[in-house]
């Protein structure tokens, strides 16, 4: 079966098709001068994309990744439909091969925008959700922020995590003696990479004060002499992490590390981390300086689960 790809995610499309050992098709994918895109399915793997279930992984960030996969799945949909007309290579047209159209998601733009806060908000993630849906016939995710954002589309959703690889690399690693998650929404996952490790558990405590400003207070942990490794679902300016790394090393910590399935990095947060950590690591789900544990495996598991493999 083919694994597709556009101009984000080819490492790890190449990741999954490796893991499933199918056949990595990669879409011929640019930009017009005037920034609009454009994809084209190559001739030579047309058929196999009719012969076969496809499964598509292509990020939905930044914005032009949103347009890239629709237009990739809308060229995956003629296809399969049989509509492969061209105004200079004349008529031409084949059977309707049926549904068999799966996107993979690594990273899912827009997550974090899950529920309104104020009256007259779009809830943008299930808004996206709603639109993939529209173009496919089942989602694979990989660490969805908030899973609930996704619930009740017309097609399957799969939910997978990254947690297990994060673990088995931190445990070779780094070798961390207290895992601590950023916050309580983040329990779930970071405390099963302390289940996978054996190791302590814990959480700081967040306040939202509005939409745009979240307080967190470090706990009083028993770290003394500790490697601590901090595991969530993303890092995006890393500021957190910062303040609790000082709090943990003022608590006896003698390293922090951090670890996140999604690497966004915005604002100069790898320079800011440095500073403050001994340690960043992230999956290859988006394209980033500390991509250093494959998402391949946790992708695989996914499209198994939604093909019954």
């Amino acid at each position: 079966m083919p694994v597709v790809s556009g101009s984000s995610a080819k490492g790890l499309a190449k990741d999954l098709a490796k893991e499933l050992d199918w056949q990595h098709v990669q879409i011929e994918s640019r930009r017009f001068p005037d920034t609009e895109g454009y994809v084209r399915i190559p001739e030579a793997s047309i058929d196999s994309l009719r012969n076969q279930d496809v499964v598509v992984v292509s990020n939905t960030f930044p914005d032009s990744g949103i347009v890239e996969t629709l237009l990739s799945l809308e060229a995956i949909a003629d296809v399969r439909a049989g509509r492969l007309d061209s105004l200079k290579g004349g008529e031409e047209s084949g059977n309707d091969v049926g549904p068999g159209i799966y996107l993979a998601i690594p990273y899912f733009g827009y997550s974090r925008q899950d529920k309104r806060f104020q009256k007259g908000e779009a809830i943008s993630a299930k808004a996206l959700g709603r639109i993939f849906a529209n173009h496919c016939d089942g989602i694979i995710v990989l660490d969805l922020h908030a899973p609930v954002a996704l619930e009740g589309l017309s097609v399957p959703v799969s939910f997978v995590s990254a947690m297990p690889e994060l673990a088995v690399h931190l445990q070779e690693v780094v070798k961390p003696d207290f895992i601590l998650s950023p916050d309580k929404g983040a329990i779930e996952r970071a405390s099963s990479v302390a289940q996978a490790i054996g190791c302590k558990f814990s959480y700081l405590e967040k306040t939202r004060i509005d939409a745009h400003n979240i307080v967190h207070k470090a706990k009083d942990l028993d770290v003394e002499g500790a490697i601590v490794a901090i595991v969530d679902d993303m890092i995006s300016t890393g500021g957190t992490i910062c303040k609790a790394s000082e709090a943990l090393h003022t608590q006896g910590a003698i390293e922090v590390h951090a670890a996140c399935t999604h690497g966004l990095f915005t604002g100069g947060a790898i320079s800011r981390l440095d500073q403050h950590v001994d340690g960043v690591h992230a999956t290859n789900s988006l394209a980033n300086p500390r991509s250093v544990i494959s998402g391949g495996k946790a992708l695989a598991r996914g499209v198994r689960q939604m093909l019954g493999l």
